[in-house]
């Protein structure tokens, strides 16, 4: 049973191959969904296409998420080609490389606290405002992507826990706002995965390795077992599942502790 047969999805954030969004979006093709994707600039352009080609995918639009004009552009285009739309997935986060290096109060300025929280956040609320119309009677489903940074402290992740603690206070928010015309709201907390976008947090890799050491599972995620959370989340299978915040970590957000065998005395 191919979960999303014919359900009309715009995914919003493929860079490459190892992106969460990659991931997302060959779940989602292989369970019959019809996929559009955006690219950020004419740099990412080419790459996308080739990678949207792989999934079966023919719509490919141009959408920076921090202009508002460009929001409405993507989706009076994408209006022109389809009728309707049933999901919308957000899978957009950013901060300046420097912020995600030192400590907290020394490198967080306000001009990157801005740019975290616009890009990262209110992108999730700007794509939900333009969306609306285009889904309106379809039942529609919403999805982004968080982080445990969002409610603990990570070396170096800094800024952007305030901004993916801001994007989950935006999901419960946009659930009761959007749940009145009866669509769905929710993000994936996806555990530690080796995406470029990771790599600009300092220690990453040794991130990763800690994360795989204490996870319940014993391994970190990969990329399809988010993209399957996706489909499942944005199924009629998760009818009843909204505003809700679901983690896909292995466990490690429910451990307090690693194996105490590791522990030295």
């Amino acid at each position: 049973m191919k979960l999303l047969n014919n359900k009309n999805v715009l995914i919003v954030g493929v860079a490459n191959k190892h992106s969460i969004a990659a991931g997302i979006a060959e779940s989602m093709a292989e369970n019959g969904a019809n996929i559009a994707l955006t690219y950020q600039n004419e740099r990412l352009k080419d790459n996308v296409y080739k990678l949207g080609k792989e999934w079966g995918v023919e719509m490919l639009l141009p959408c920076d998420v921090a202009s508002d004009d460009e929001l409405k552009k993507t989706f009076k285009d994408l209006n022109s080609e389809w009728s309707h739309l049933d999901a919308v997935i957000h899978a957009v986060g950013f901060a300046p490389r420097e912020e995600l290096d030192g400590e907290f109060v020394d490198v967080t300025t306000r001009e990157g606290f801005k740019i975290a929280h616009d890009i990262s956040s209110y992108s999730f609320i700007g794509l939900a405002k333009e969306a609306k119309d285009m889904m309106k009677g379809r039942n529609g489903s919403l999805l982004t992507l968080s982080y445990l940074g969002s409610q603990m402290t990570l070396p170096n992740y800094n800024v952007m826990g305030l901004a993916k603690a801001s994007l989950e206070a935006s999901v419960r928010y946009l659930a009761v706002s959007m749940g009145k015309e009866g669509h769905r709201v929710n993000a994936i907390s996806a555990g530690p995965i080796k995406t470029l976008a990771a790599s600009g947090v300092k220690n990453f890799r040794k991130m990763l390795s800690y994360n795989a050491s204490r996870s319940p599972i014993g391994r970190n995620i990969t990329q399809i077992e988010v993209g399957n959370a996706a489909t499942f989340l944005t199924s009629e299978m998760a009818s009843g599942i909204s505003g809700e915040i679901l983690y896909v970590d292995g466990g490690f957000n429910s451990t307090a502790m690693g194996s105490i065998e590791e522990a030295e005395i």
